[in-house]
C-alpha cells in the first residue's frame, strides 16, 4: 500500500514587523562593536551564497547577523548568528528595513533549524563554550561552529569545525567520522572544512556550489562537450 504525504506549505511571514521594541534593535550589541574580521566575513559571504543557491527552490529564509529574541523583554541581548537557516519561511521583502529582528515569541515566528557561528579572536570561547546551550533554549536542532583563522584560535587547531544536534533538550556534540565530515540531517549534506571555508557536499561527495560557480561548471561542460564534437568554442563567440 502507498501513503501520499503532502509537503508542509511554507510559511509566509510579512516583512515588517512594526515599532523596534527591543533596545538592541537600534543599538549596537556587544558583538556589533567587536565586528568581523576579514576570515569571518569571507566565509559568511560564501555559506550565504551556497545555502541560497542550493535550497532557492525551497525558498528558505537564509540570513546574516538577525537578532532573535526569545521572550518580550525589552533589553533581553538577542542571538545574533552570523549565518541562520531558517527552513519552511517565506519572507517576501528580506531587505525592508523593519525587518530588524526575529521574535520568537510571536505568532508564526518557528525557531531556526540550523544556525552556524564563524570563530574570532574574540568569540570562539563563547562560540564552544555557551553558544550550544543558547541555542538549545532557543529550539534550534542544529548548531555548528568554524574555525576560519590561521593560526587557529581554537586550542588543539587540527580540528575546524564542531557541530551539535538537538536531543531531549541538549545539545550534543556529534563525532566527525573518519575524514572529519560531519552530516547535517537538516541540509541533506556533508559539511566538510576546509582551511578559510566550509564546504557544502551531497551524499555522494560532491561539492555543492554557488550560483556563480554552477553558471561557470555548466559553461565548461558545454564548451567541452563541442570540444569532443570538434568545434571550437571561441569561434562560435
Amino acid at each position: 500500500m502507498t501513503t501520499n504525504k503532502t509537503l508542509a506549505k511554507p510559511t509566509s511571514i510579512p516583512s515588517s514587523t512594526g515599532e523596534a521594541f527591543h533596545y538592541y534593535d537600534t543599538h549596537p550589541t556587544e558583538d556589533d562593536l567587536i565586528g568581523e574580521s576579514a576570515a569571518q566575513s569571507q566565509l559568511i559571504f560564501y555559506l550565504l551564497k551556497v545555502l541560497e543557491w542550493r535550497y532557492r527552490a525551497d525558498e528558505w529564509f537564509v540570513v546574516s547577523n538577525l537578532n532573535i529574541y526569545h521572550e518580550r523583554r525589552r533589553h533581553e541581548i538577542p542571538l545574533v548568528p552570523d549565518v541562520v537557516v531558517f527552513k519552511g519561511v517565506v519572507v517576501p521583502n528580506a531587505a525592508n528595513r523593519q525587518l530588524r529582528s526575529w521574535r520568537l515569541y510571536e505568532p508564526d515566528r518557528p525557531a531556526p533549524q540550523l544556525a552556524f557561528e564563524i570563530s574570532s579572536q574574540e568569540t570562539w570561547r563563547e562560540d564552544l563554550e555557551h553558544k550550544p546551550a543558547a541555542y538549545a533554549a532557543l529550539g534550534v536542532r542544529e548548531y555548528y561552529a568554524y574555525e576560519p583563522n590561521d593560526p587557529p584560535y581554537w586550542p588543539n587547531g587540527d580540528r575546524r569545525l564542531r557541530g551539535w544536534w538537538l536531543e531531549s533538550g541538549l545539545m550534543i556534540e556529534r563525532q566527525p567520522d573518519a575524514r572529519g565530515w560531519i552530516w547535517s540531517a537538516e541540509l541533506d549534506s556533508w559539511l566538510v572544512a576546509d582551511g578559510a571555508l566550509l564546504r557544502l557536499h551531497d551524499r555522494d561527495g560532491r561539492m555543492r556550489l554557488t550560483e556563480g560557480e554552477a553558471q561557470r561548471a555548466a559553461k565548461e561542460t558545454a564548451w567541452a562537450k563541442l570540444r569532443a564534437l570538434g568545434i571550437d568554442p571561441a569561434s562560435l563567440t
